[in-house]
Protein backbone atom coordinates (compact mmCIF):
# COMPACT_ATOMS: atom_id res chain seq x y z
CA UNK A 1 0.00 0.00 0.00
CA UNK A 2 1.38 3.43 -0.82
CA UNK A 3 1.26 6.33 0.83
CA UNK A 4 0.40 9.60 -0.82
CA UNK A 5 1.23 13.11 0.49
CA UNK A 6 -0.74 16.20 -0.49
CA UNK A 7 1.50 18.46 -2.75
CA UNK A 8 2.29 21.36 -0.75
CA UNK A 9 2.48 24.57 -3.17
CA UNK A 10 5.90 25.40 -1.35
CA UNK A 11 7.42 21.99 -2.14
CA UNK A 12 6.34 22.14 -5.93
CA UNK A 13 7.67 25.53 -5.89
CA UNK A 14 10.88 24.82 -4.77
CA UNK A 15 11.28 21.95 -6.93
CA UNK A 16 10.62 23.71 -9.98
CA UNK A 17 13.64 26.40 -9.01
CA UNK A 18 15.89 23.90 -8.48
CA UNK A 19 15.19 21.86 -11.60
CA UNK A 20 14.76 25.34 -13.93
CA UNK A 21 18.04 26.54 -12.20
CA UNK A 22 19.71 23.41 -13.50
CA UNK A 23 18.35 23.79 -16.80
CA UNK A 24 19.34 27.09 -17.00
CA UNK A 25 22.76 26.96 -15.85
CA UNK A 26 23.45 24.43 -18.81
CA UNK A 27 20.77 26.85 -21.30
CA UNK A 28 23.58 29.15 -20.35
CA UNK A 29 26.36 27.25 -21.84
CA UNK A 30 24.97 27.60 -25.05
CA UNK A 31 25.73 31.21 -26.16
CA UNK A 32 29.16 30.71 -23.99
CA UNK A 33 29.75 28.20 -26.33
CA UNK A 34 28.48 29.54 -29.75
CA UNK A 35 30.25 33.10 -29.38
CA UNK A 36 33.67 31.90 -29.39
CA UNK A 37 33.22 32.50 -33.55
CA UNK A 38 32.65 36.12 -33.95
CA UNK A 39 30.52 35.16 -37.08
CA UNK A 40 27.98 32.88 -35.51
CA UNK A 41 24.67 34.12 -34.85
CA UNK A 42 22.69 33.26 -31.55
CA UNK A 43 19.31 35.10 -31.37
CA UNK A 44 17.43 32.30 -29.54
CA UNK A 45 20.05 30.56 -27.73
CA UNK A 46 20.85 34.28 -26.09
CA UNK A 47 17.42 34.82 -25.68
CA UNK A 48 16.60 31.06 -23.73
CA UNK A 49 19.58 31.14 -21.58
CA UNK A 50 18.66 35.18 -20.25
CA UNK A 51 15.01 34.41 -20.41
CA UNK A 52 15.17 30.98 -18.14
CA UNK A 53 18.01 32.59 -15.59
CA UNK A 54 15.65 35.19 -15.26
CA UNK A 55 12.67 32.89 -14.37
CA UNK A 56 15.16 30.36 -12.04
CA UNK A 57 15.42 33.43 -10.05
CA UNK A 58 12.36 35.50 -10.18
CA UNK A 59 10.48 31.66 -8.59
CA UNK A 60 13.89 31.76 -6.01
CA UNK A 61 12.39 35.50 -5.00
CA UNK A 62 9.00 34.62 -4.83
CA UNK A 63 9.67 32.60 -2.50
CA UNK A 64 12.58 33.77 -0.28
CA UNK A 65 10.04 35.07 1.94
CA UNK A 66 8.46 31.47 3.03
CA UNK A 67 12.15 30.30 3.42
CA UNK A 68 13.29 33.26 5.52
CA UNK A 69 10.07 32.51 7.94
CA UNK A 70 10.21 28.68 7.83
CA UNK A 71 13.88 27.67 7.15
CA UNK A 72 16.58 30.04 7.37
CA UNK A 73 16.65 29.60 11.47
CA UNK A 74 16.33 25.87 11.43
CA UNK A 75 19.34 25.50 8.94
CA UNK A 76 21.35 27.71 10.78
CA UNK A 77 20.37 26.10 13.80
CA UNK A 78 21.20 22.11 12.38
CA UNK A 79 24.22 23.27 10.47
CA UNK A 80 25.80 27.12 9.89
CA UNK A 81 28.30 26.07 7.54
CA UNK A 82 24.94 24.58 5.45
CA UNK A 83 23.05 28.16 5.97
CA UNK A 84 26.03 30.17 4.93
CA UNK A 85 26.06 27.95 1.54
CA UNK A 86 22.76 28.90 1.15
CA UNK A 87 23.61 32.89 2.03
CA UNK A 88 26.84 32.34 -0.86
CA UNK A 89 24.02 30.12 -3.33
CA UNK A 90 21.50 33.85 -3.30
CA UNK A 91 25.03 35.85 -4.31
CA UNK A 92 25.91 33.92 -7.25
CA UNK A 93 22.99 33.33 -8.11
CA UNK A 94 22.87 37.52 -8.44
CA UNK A 95 25.76 37.14 -10.12
CA UNK A 96 24.53 34.28 -12.71
CA UNK A 97 21.63 36.49 -13.67
CA UNK A 98 23.73 40.18 -13.77
CA UNK A 99 25.88 38.26 -16.31
CA UNK A 100 23.72 36.54 -18.61
CA UNK A 101 21.99 40.02 -18.55
CA UNK A 102 25.22 41.65 -19.55
CA UNK A 103 25.74 39.16 -22.41
CA UNK A 104 22.52 39.38 -23.75
CA UNK A 105 23.01 43.26 -23.86
CA UNK A 106 26.49 43.35 -25.38
CA UNK A 107 24.93 40.64 -27.83
CA UNK A 108 21.95 42.76 -29.07
CA UNK A 109 24.20 45.97 -28.69
CA UNK A 110 26.68 44.24 -31.64
CA UNK A 111 24.24 44.58 -34.21
CA UNK A 112 24.25 48.64 -33.84
CA UNK A 113 28.15 49.04 -33.45
CA UNK A 114 31.01 48.45 -36.35
CA UNK A 115 34.63 47.78 -36.04
CA UNK A 116 36.55 47.42 -33.22
CA UNK A 117 33.44 48.05 -30.82
CA UNK A 118 31.63 45.39 -32.41
CA UNK A 119 34.21 42.85 -31.60
CA UNK A 120 34.62 44.34 -28.00
CA UNK A 121 30.89 43.89 -27.34
CA UNK A 122 31.01 39.94 -28.91
CA UNK A 123 34.09 38.85 -26.46
CA UNK A 124 32.25 40.89 -23.57
CA UNK A 125 29.10 39.08 -24.12
CA UNK A 126 30.82 35.58 -25.04
CA UNK A 127 33.22 36.12 -21.35
CA UNK A 128 29.81 37.37 -20.20
CA UNK A 129 27.84 33.95 -20.67
CA UNK A 130 30.74 31.75 -19.61
CA UNK A 131 31.15 33.21 -16.32
CA UNK A 132 27.29 32.90 -15.86
CA UNK A 133 27.43 29.60 -16.90
CA UNK A 134 29.88 28.97 -14.17
CA UNK A 135 28.17 31.41 -11.74
CA UNK A 136 24.91 29.09 -12.67
CA UNK A 137 26.44 25.96 -12.04
CA UNK A 138 27.82 27.09 -8.57
CA UNK A 139 24.30 28.25 -7.62
CA UNK A 140 22.66 24.96 -8.74
CA UNK A 141 25.25 22.88 -6.68
CA UNK A 142 25.05 25.10 -3.56
CA UNK A 143 21.14 24.74 -4.24
CA UNK A 144 21.06 21.24 -4.28
CA UNK A 145 23.44 20.80 -1.26
CA UNK A 146 21.28 23.02 0.76
CA UNK A 147 18.01 20.97 -0.20
CA UNK A 148 18.93 17.58 0.48
CA UNK A 149 19.62 19.32 3.83
CA UNK A 150 16.80 21.26 4.99
CA UNK A 151 13.45 21.55 2.14
CA UNK A 152 10.09 22.35 2.70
Amino acid sequence: MSVVYPLEPLRVEEHLHGHLGWIAAMALLHPAVLLRRAQRRAHLSVVFAVALVTLAAWIGVTMYPAYRETLRQPIFAGSAAVGYLFERKEHFAFGAVMLAWTGGVGYAAEAFAEGRVRASLRRTAHYAFVAAAAFALVTAALGTVVAAYKTF
